[in-house]
This record gives C-alpha cells, structure tokens and sequence, in this order.
C-alpha cells in the first residue's frame, strides 16, 4: 500500500517513512485484513517494534534527540510544549497513512471520493447518460437533426468533525495507554462516522426512487424475476455497464433462485461466505456493516434492502476528504485532573449527483 502524498511529505526521509509504514501493518492486522499484513512477524513484536518506531518519529518532529529522551524522566519530558505537539501530531499523521484506502473498501462500491489539500475545490463534471440520436433521412439531407449533450457539475464544501478524548500524557508516554492503539481506535471511529454519513446520504437517494408502473426502479418484495429485470434495466441504461448486486450479508442471504429444489453442502459458497458471488449472471457484493450511532447492538446499514449498482458508471455518491488530520492539545497545567484534553479534526462531505440509474429491492 503506497501511503498519502502528505504523510511522505510529513516523513520527509525513508527511515522516518517506516514508522507509518508499520503502523498501517500493525493496523491491517488488527483489523484482520487478511493478505493486507505481514505474517512472518508475530503480532506482539510488530507492535513492539512499532512502539519504538513511534518514539523515534516523535523525538525527530520535537527535535530532541534520542539520547536526551533516553537521559531525561519522562515526567519531566511531558512539559516540554514540542514534544506534546510532536506526539500528536505523528497520531495524526498515522491516521492519515491509512483512513483514505480503509474506507473505500466501505463505501467504494457506491462512492468517488477525493482527497485534496486544504483549500481545495472538489467539484466533478457529470456527464449525460443519454446516447446520441439517430434519425432516419432521406439522401438530399445535408444533416439530421440537431442535438447537443451538455455536461453538468457539482461541488463539495467539506464540514469539520472532532474527537475530543480525556487522556494523560504521562501515561501514553511512559507507555501505561498504546499510542499504536489510541491512533488505531481513531482510524475505526472516523471510518465509522464516514461510512455512516455516505451510506445514509446513499439509502436516501435510493429510497426516493420510483416504485410504480413498469419503469419502476424500486420494488418491494424479493424475486428472481424482479432482480434480473432490475439487473437488466440498471445494465442498459448506464451504457451496457453491467449490474452488481449489493447489500449487506443479511440482505443478501435471500438471493436465491426462484425453484426451491435447490440443495447445497457445507462445503457450498453459499454456506461459506453467507450468500453466493453470483447469481443469474450478475456479481454479488457484501458492503460492510458498521454500528449506527444512540442505541447499542444496532447497524446503520439497511439489512431490509438490495441495491443494484453499476460500479463501473458514474458512482451515485461523490465524497470530498479535505486536509490533514489536525490535532491539538489542551496541557494538564489547564486542567483540574492533570489531564490533557487531545482533539483530532477531519473534515469531509458527501452528496448525491450522478447520471447513472441504480435499481432497489426492499425485502420487506
């Protein structure tokens, strides 16, 4: 995985560009993103390594040396205001080494996400999806006639979130709380948040869609015949683009022929993965399934819906990921407890615009 343009340039030099490069390994595994990791060191030294790592790149932002790290107490350590920048600001940038590639394995089958600088304009050219027309003339007809496709655009302003977490540098310097684990519980957070925010954005547009008469695009309740209608009307109206189906695990558990006389064994796909990766010519998709925010043991993604997408189109969801991760720090000097108040900025936007079409199936 080649890390961001702007983690690079935070790094600056090769040796200070491993530290990041350990962290999105040790953070693949943790994960368990399997052929993303390294399986020839055990997980406890990667994270060790990556401990040491971590001190390195935060001893070379505060321009301290590690002999003075090594000679001076780590109570005594903590005042200095450089290292408390340096500290969090290398969490930010390990943050930024791996949120970009992670969440478009979450919402990629239905997003264009851009990333730029601060400042930037995110803005996208959507094109017609109609052909061009073809008329029947006569041979003294000098031209048919006359059609012109114009192109729309739209435009992103991302908007500011934040995590403020009640920590102590003491202890995430004398290593009591992983700074390896404080960056990896980050990444989670805001790739949860994201996800939330482009699927709700999504479901929305998709739920909006028409469900009467014979152009319907949404349909309530699950055949084999609506799905493959679906599948054909999404595949020629994006320009022969093929169709996939999508939805979470639990939605798709129910595409399944329409003949009930179908058998499988425990070593089927079916049983395996929890639905099949194919069916009546199309591919199958799972999205992954994240928590949903107020009430505990509930998921934000519809398990009641089947969506057919055409991947390879224009996305139905543009995203814009602005900046840097930020970061700053309010001293324990500041504080009753002598704790620090840490807190992470990202900002982010996402919007429906697209030509493309995108059919439903609401199971219930």
């Amino acid at each position: 995985m080649r890390l961001p343009e702007s983690v690079l340039e935070f790094a600056k030099t090769d040796e200070a560009v491993k530290a990041y490069e350990r962290f999105v390994d040790f953070y693949n595994e943790s994960q368990n993103k399997v052929g993303k990791f390294d399986t020839s060191i055990p997980f406890w030294k990667k994270k060790e390594k990556l401990g040491f790592a971590i001190r390195e790149e935060i001893a070379r932002m505060s321009n301290v040396s590690k002999e003075t790290i090594d000679s001076i107490p780590t109570e005594v350590l903590v005042a200095n205001p450089m290292y408390q920048w340096a500290c969090f600001a290398v969490v930010s940038s390990m943050v930024d080494a791996v949120l970009p590639e992670s969440i478009i394995e979450s919402i990629g089958m239905y997003t264009d996400l851009k990333t730029g600088r601060f400042g930037s304009s995110f803005s996208w050219d959507i094109d017609s999806r109609d052909l061009f027309v073809v008329s029947k003339y006569g041979n003294g007809k000098r031209h048919a006639e006359l059609h012109k496709q114009y192109k729309g655009q739209v435009s992103i302003t991302p908007e500011n979130r934040m995590i403020s977490v009640n920590t102590s540098l003491y202890k995430v310097l004398s290593d009591v709380e992983n700074l390896a684990d404080f960056a990896r519980k980050a990444v989670v957070s805001l790739e949860a948040e994201m996800t939330r925010d482009a699927y709700s954005v999504f479901n929305t547009a998709m739920e909006a869609l028409d469900n009467s008469g014979d152009d319907a695009l949404r349909v309530t309740g699950y055949t084999q015949d609506a799905l493959v209608d679906l599948c054909e009307k999404v595949t020629m109206y994006n320009g022969g683009r093929k169709a996939v189906i999508v939805g979470t695990q639990l939605a798709l558990q129910n595409v399944l022929p329409a003949d009930a006389g179908y058998r499988y064994d425990l070593q089927s796909e079916y049983v395996k993965l929890g639905y099949i990766k194919a069916a009546f010519g199309y591919d199958v998709m799972a999205l992954p399934q994240v928590a949903a925010v107020g009430a505990d043991f509930t998921k934000a993604l519809d398990d009641n819906n089947i969506y057919i997408l055409s991947p390879a189109g224009d996305k139905l969801i543009k995203g814009a990921l602005e900046g840097s991760t930020t970061s700053h720090i309010e001293r324990a000097q500041d504080t009753a407890d002598l704790t620090e108040i840490i807190t992470m900025n990202k900002r982010w936007g996402f919007a429906v615009a697209t030509s493309s079409v995108a059919g439903l199936i609401e199971l219930s």
